[in-house]
């Protein structure tokens, strides 16, 4: 197994420790990492920055780019990573609004995406991303589940298609057997 150079984690749960999509994410940098790898944290459970007018003022040619501050940010850790790593509970059968605000900010038309006559096309490609996934009672890939089919589709409108999925889904159901399944899918990762 190779390592990342550079390893991106997107966190969007605000429960800190007892989130249990963070402690997969630890699990998954830990598996993935070795001693030369460089571990990028973003935190957005304390939320992102909205796209507004101004946003759009900006990003489609105005000459004030103040606005487009924090996108040029995470858009650069973006960029940088070689594996990104996105760890979201499922809420209300969707992501939490912090993880659709760092989408929006994200995906911005010919810096991560282009348009062409065949439609658009990703420029983040031959970059790797793992999708960590928990849900109380929503079953992953299930007919119910936004969340999952959501990310896969914008990393792929980006470019990035390598993407493995990590879900510890129905925790309220079976705590434990989730976990297992969780634990086994991360044992598989890059393997």
């Amino acid at each position: 197994m190779s390592s990342p150079k550079t390893l991106l984690t997107v966190l969007a749960s605000p429960r800190g420790e007892a989130s249990v999509s963070r402690q997969l994410a630890d699990k998954v940098v830990a598996r993935l990492s070795s001693s030369e790898t460089r571990v990028v944290a973003r935190d957005i459970s304390d939320g992102v920055p909205v796209v507004d007018g101004d946003w759009i003022g900006a990003a489609f040619g105005g000459d004030d780019k103040t606005p487009l501050a924090t996108s040029e940010e995470l858009i650069a850790e973006v960029q940088s990573a070689d594996h990104i790593i996105i760890a979201t509970p499922i809420w209300n059968f969707g992501v939490p609004a912090s993880l659709k605000a760092w989408v929006d900010q994200i995906c911005r038309a010919g810096v991560t995406f282009a348009y062409s006559e065949t439609g658009p096309k990703g420029l983040l490609q031959g970059k790797k991303a793992t999708i960590i996934i928990s849900s109380g009672g929503t079953e992953s890939g299930s007919a119910i589940d936004f969340a999952t089919p959501y990310l896969k589709h914008v990393l792929g409108f980006i470019g990035i298609t390598d993407i493995e999925v990590v879900a510890a889904d129905q925790l309220m159901v079976d705590a434990e057997g989730a976990m297992a399944k969780a634990d086994a899918a991360i044992e598989a990762l890059a393997a």
